[in-house]
C-alpha cells in the first residue's frame, strides 16, 4: 500500500517534526501535491506557526506552504491578512489566539500561506470536528515535538514523523535519539472507559480511584514534594494532565509507594524525562502508561541539516528502517 493510500484511510493526519528543519513542511507540500490529482477535499492547519519563508530563530530559508484551489485552511487573522492567494472566508471563530481569531477559508486561486492555528489540544480538536461541515475528506495538522505547545499530535487518526540530519551531526546520535522517541511511542495504554474525559482536562494532578478521576488539588507536579500526603491519598494510580518531568519521576522513585505506582499521561509528547531516569523508575516497580498511543503511519527523512551536514539518503533511510516498523521515505530524494 502506498503512502497516499495509507493516509486516505484516516480522517485526520498529523505531520510532526522531531526538531526544526527535519522536513515536515516538505512532507506536507509533497502530500498536498499528490492529493491534488485525486480531487479530495483537504483541510490544513498548524500547531504553532508554519510556512514562513525565513526561520525566525536560525535565519535560514524554509519551504513555504503552497495550497491549491479548493483546499480549506485554518490560520490566525494576522497571517490570513498576509496570504499570497485568493480565498473566501467560511468562518471567523470566536476563539482567539495570540495572533487573533482563527479564520477558516477556502482557496479560490492557488498560492502560499502561513499557517498559525490553535495552540491547545482542545482548540485543535474543535477545528477537526468542524471540518465535516465543509465536506472535508482529510484534515492535516502540521506540528513539531520541539514546540512548547499544549496541543498534541496524537489527537489525529494517523501520524507521520519527520526526522533527519538536523537532529545531530552524526548518524549514531540520530539513531539513538529517534530510538528513544520510538520507545516512548510504544508506551502501553492505560485501560479506562474515561479516557476521552481525561484527555479534556488541561490542568492538575488526579488520582484514578476505580477509574474515577479525583482532583488532588496539587497546583503543579513541581510541588509534589510539598504535597506528598495528598499525592497518595486516593491510591497509587496518578494521572498528570500536563507533562511528566525528571523531577517528578525521581520524587516518585524515592517513595515507598513506587512499587505499586502507575503514572498516566495523555500521550508520549507529555513525557520529558531522560531514558536513564525512566529506566530507574521502572526498575523500582513503577509503571508509565498513556491514554492514547499514536498511530504511526510512516517516517520521512531529511538528510540535509541547515549547518551543511549531509548524510547519504539511502543510509539514513536504512537506519530509520532499523528503528521503526513502518515505511520510511525521503520524499525529495526518492
Amino acid at each position: 500500500m502506498s503512502l497516499i493510500d495509507n493516509i486516505l484511510r484516516c480522517r485526520t493526519l498529523s505531520i510532526t517534526g522531531m526538531a526544526k528543519n527535519t522536513g515536515k513542511t516538505v512532507t506536507l507540500n509533497y502530500l498536498l501535491e499528490q492529493l491534488k490529482v485525486l480531487h479530495k477535499v483537504i483541510a490544513v492547519t498548524s500547531i504553532g506557526i508554519d510556512g514562513e519563508k525565513t526561520d525566525q530563530v536560525t535565519q535560514t530559508e524554509k519551504p513555504e506552504i503552497e495550497l491549491y484551489e479548493g483546499t480549506i485552511f485554518v490560520t490566525s487573522e494576522y497571517h490570513y491578512r498576509q496570504r499570497l492567494l485568493l480565498s473566501e472566508i467560511l468562518d471567523l471563530s470566536e476563539e482567539s489566539t495570540s495572533l487573533g481569531r482563527l479564520v477558516t477559508a477556502r482557496v479560490l486561486q492557488a498560492g502560499k500561506v502561513i499557517l498559525s492555528g490553535p495552540a491547545t489540544t482542545g482548540g485543535v480538536r474543535r477545528v477537526l470536528d468542524r471540518m465535516e461541515e465543509y465536506g472535508v475528506d482529510l484534515t492535516i495538522v502540521d506540528g513539531a515535538l520541539s514546540r512548547k505547545s499544549h496541543a498534541s499530535p496524537t489527537i489525529a487518526d494517523g501520524l507521520i514523523l519527520s526526522t533527519g540530519a538536523a537532529i545531530a551531526p552524526d548518524l549514531n546520535t540520530i539513531v539513538k535519539k529517534t530510538s528513544e522517541l520510538h520507545d516512548l511511542m510504544q508506551l502501553p495504554e492505560y485501560e479506562t472507559s474515561r479516557a476521552d474525559e481525561l484527555l479534556q482536562i488541561e490542568n492538575g494532578i488526579f488520582a484514578l480511584e476505580d477509574g474515577n478521576p479525583i482532583s488532588l488539588n496539587i497546583p503543579s507536579s513541581l510541588l509534589s514534594d510539598k504535597y506528598r500526603t495528598e499525592l497518595f491519598s486516593h491510591g497509587n494510580h496518578l494521572f498528570l494532565s500536563g507533562i511528566l518531568t525528571d523531577m517528578m519521576l525521581n520524587f516518585l522513585r524515592m517513595q515507598p509507594e513506587v512499587k505499586n505506582c502507575v503514572v498516566i499521561v495523555k500521550d508520549f509528547t507529555k513525557v520529558f524525562v531522560t531514558p536513564m531516569n525512566l529506566k530507574l523508575f521502572l526498575s523500582k516497580g513503577g509503571q508509565l502508561r498513556v491514554l492514547k498511543r499514536p498511530n504511526l503511519l510512516a517516517v520521512t527523512v531529511n538528510p540535509v541539516a541547515p549547518s551543511g551536514f549531509t548524510l547519504p539518503s539511502e543510509i539514513l533511510v536504512k537506519a530509520m528502517e532499523g528503528v521503526f516498523d513502518v515505511p520510511v521515505y525521503d520524499v525529495v530524494g526518492g
